[in-house]
């Protein structure tokens, strides 16, 4: 099935409209919004790493594409975290009539700030942010393990040579496996892959 097909057979589907780039709010810190392809979802979401019993936490959410997607696929719970206070409302419009939006739970604020839950568990990113934002957030992420000790797993899609670089230097973070995305694409070689991190 062609990509756009899909797009629009998911968006019909879950009930949601999540396509469109938006930047109008990004700077040098926090960056565009762009969904994830519903494709490289797919492949998440029959990786066998989340599950009804996970709680997923998805950073720069937009306008919850992963969330309401991940929800229905695998049950697993998602919290949807987004600064941009116009792209977070047209995510609550979407959780009114997404078909996994009582699942799901969306906050908007800053990810530096936001205190991550003790039942999340699993973590989404697609470069929602710059990498001094990243150690600010593992920061965080660190503090809520340590509180509450549990497997997370982190997993990064189309990861940037500068959050791998942070990754793999970050004492604490190990990483754990890399599902490839690239036979899906023409284009973008090595970047299309989702990489996998534990905190440990």
């Amino acid at each position: 099935m062609k990509e756009i097909d899909k797009e629009k057979q998911y968006e019909k589907l879950l009930g949601i409209r999540t396509t469109g780039r938006d930047d109008s709010n990004s700077d040098e810190y926090r960056y565009p919004y762009e969904p994830t392809p519903y494709c490289v979802l797919e492949r998440l979401s029959r990786s066998g790493y989340i599950g009804k019993r996970n709680t997923l936490l998805d950073y720069g959410c937009g306008k919850g594409r992963v969330d309401f997607f991940l929800a229905y696929e695998t049950k697993c719970r998602a919290v949807g975290i987004e600064y941009d206070e116009r792209i977070y409302q047209a995510a609550i419009s979407n959780k009114e009539k997404a078909l996994s939006g009582n699942r799901v739970t969306l906050v908007n604020q800053d990810a530096s700030t936001y205190e991550v839950p003790a039942e999340a568990d699993r973590i989404f990113f697609f470069n929602p942010f710059s990498v001094d934002l990243l150690k600010t957030v593992l920061h965080r992420i660190f503090e809520s393990y340590y509180n509450s000790p549990r497997e997370i797993l982190m997993f990064f899609y189309f990861p940037s040579d500068e959050y791998i670089s942070q990754l793999m230097t970050t004492d604490g973070i190990m990483f754990e496996d890399e599902i490839s995305c690239n036979d899906l694409f023409t284009e973008n070689g090595d970047r299309e892959r989702i990489m996998i991190f534990s905190i440990n």
